[in-house]
């Protein structure tokens, strides 16, 4: 999967770009850890009951220069790509919103309705 600058995830209401304002502090006062290569890795369970490792991932990856991202949600494996937004409960839907809108309000993504 490559870097984009602008991700949709299937069936879902918005489309996420990185913000003009992002900058490397932000991405770590976010959680996100830097990987050996310099990536920013932001992983994440979505799960209905927490802590009970029955759920699905959120794997963001910035790329070190801030000018391009890759996001998916897996299977807590993480081998297979899966459509939160028809197959999960709305409970799974309404956590990875919340994820995103804070990751909004931070300044490291824009929200555009589709």
């Amino acid at each position: 999967m490559a870097f984009v600058t602008e991700k949709q995830l299937d069936d879902c209401k918005y489309s996420y770009s990185l913000a003009p304002t992002v900058k490397k502090f932000t991405l770590k006062d976010t959680t996100f850890m830097q990987t050996k290569v310099g990536n920013f890795e932001f992983k994440r369970m979505l799960e209905e009951v927490p802590n009970s490792g029955n759920g699905f991932l959120l794997n963001i990856i910035v790329n070190p220069d801030l000018t391009g991202f890759k996001m998916s949600i897996t299977d807590k494996s993480g081998l297979r790509n899966v459509n939160i937004f028809k197959n999960a409960s709305d409970i799974i839907q309404q956590k990875f919103y919340f994820q995103m809108d804070a990751l909004v309000d931070r300044g490291v993504f824009e929200e555009n309705a589709v």
